[in-house]
């Protein structure tokens, strides 16, 4: 687990400072509420993949900072809720999954939410949504949850409206924020849940469960949300030119996740540094403040903090040298992202090499980083499209740079 030092009295106190803070149902309440001693507090993940992205990191870092103050998370995977899947930010339905696949998934995010939470003697609770939603009874759940929402107000939310001016909204997602509502009241009522976070995208869903618990337990309980991790440019993170950037190595290699944090916009390094690593405040500040060349230094310093966070020192220092080799000529190659290719006869194509290894999706795609200049292997840039590579340089292994910022060792199988 990662320690820290904690730079606040109260919790919510670094969660503002850090940029993490959003909206509160009751911030005064809160903060006093926090400040008494150990509270229950839970977010939802929806099994969506078998994997965490690095846009849920935002949630795991506060499930982190807030027990280390003490506080005592509760993991709740939705193993129920992701049969419906949230309509919030979406212009059409989830694909519905199998509860097998939904439970294979739900596996894997328990086994990542390990290495960053300490589930041992009760210091953070793990549940699943599916052992009170799969049985319910629809009439008496219509009857003791569904009597406390307005429909009126309901369509009124961004996440049902949005879907309303696209065209269409089942009954099937509309009820889900009356699932996850209940989520609240259940956690409420097995462990004296008393908090709901999540990012500012569930807000409405999140006003729905503390009102619910108030009307049903006559309980103050509270919901906070957290802003999403987006870029400079106000696009969502967690996407790259191979797709999502997933906490799984196997998925995205601790080299690639190393490499998408070091390419950051430089408008972004105070940000990231305060919100995805655990440097003091004052340091993320002044590495986020260089200026020209020098803001490399403070990218390299959040690619290899997340690295490190994520799959480790030993990863993380493995991706660094990697990094480092790529602008110093001769040095180990040996932690680049490798790929093992195969083909006939004693040569290859560029084209068909670029294509075969990954780098691109085509060999249309493959003629045109050629032709115009964005392709070189080992340091030399590539013009010629018909050039063809040997077996054996490639029983060697080259290194393939596509553009500025992606590189690649290929070798044959």
């Amino acid at each position: 687990m990662i320690e820290y030092k904690k730079e606040y009295d109260n919790v919510l106190d670094e969660l503002k400072d850090r940029g993490y803070f959003d909206n509160a149902t009751d911030e005064a309440a809160l903060r006093d509420l926090l400040g008494k001693g150990p509270v229950k507090f839970y977010i939802g993940f929806d099994a969506t993949a078998d994997s965490l992205t690095i846009g849920h990191f935002i949630q795991i870092m506060v499930l982190m900072r807030m027990q280390a103050y003490g506080h005592v998370p509760i993991a709740l995977l939705g193993g129920g809720t992701t049969m419906i899947g949230d309509p919030s930010g979406r212009s059409d339905m989830r694909t519905v999954m199998t509860n097998e696949r939904i439970n294979h998934n739900a596996d894997c995010f328990y086994k990542q939410l390990c290495r960053f939470i300490d589930f041992n003697d009760e210091n953070a609770i793990l549940m699943n949504n599916k052992d009170w939603l799969l049985d319910l009874n629809f009439l008496n759940f219509m009857r003791d949850v569904g009597v406390h929402f307005n429909v009126g107000e309901m369509i009124k939310k961004d996440a049902y409206k949005n879907r309303l001016a696209a065209g269409g909204l089942t009954f099937f997602e509309f009820a889900y924020m009356l699932l996850q509502s209940y989520d609240f009241l259940e956690l409420y009522r097995r462990l004296e849940c008393r908090l709901e976070f999540g990012g500012s995208d569930q807000w409405a869903n999140i006003i729905g469960g503390v009102d619910l618990v108030r009307k049903a337990e006559n309980v103050d309980v509270y919901g906070m949300t957290f802003k999403l991790l987006t870029t400079a440019d106000g696009v969502k993170m967690g996407k790259s030119m191979k797709g999502a950037v997933w906490l799984d190595e196997n998925k995205t290699s601790p080299y690639d996740l190393f490499q998408y944090m070091r390419n950051v916009d430089d408008r972004d390094v105070t940000k990231f540094l305060l919100q995805l690593t655990f440097l003091p405040k004052e340091e993320c500040v002044e590495l986020g403040s260089y200026q020209d060349a020098r803001i490399n230094e403070g990218k390299e310093r959040l690619a290899y903090e997340v690295t490190r966070i994520i799959h480790g020192k030993e990863k993380a220092d493995q991706a660094l040298a990697a990094s480092k080799a790529l602008f110093s000529a001769g040095e180990d190659h040996a932690n680049m992202p490798e790929k093992a290719i195969s083909f006939d006869g004693d040569t290859i194509g560029i084209l068909n090499l670029l294509t075969e290894s990954g780098l691109t999706k085509s060999n249309g795609e493959a003629r045109r980083l050629v032709q115009q200049g964005g392709i070189t292997v080992d340091d030399e840039k590539i013009t010629d499209i018909a050039l063809e590579l040997s077996r054996a340089a490639l029983a060697k292994g080259i290194t393939v740079k596509k553009g500025k910022k992606i590189y690649l060792r290929i070798v044959t199988k």
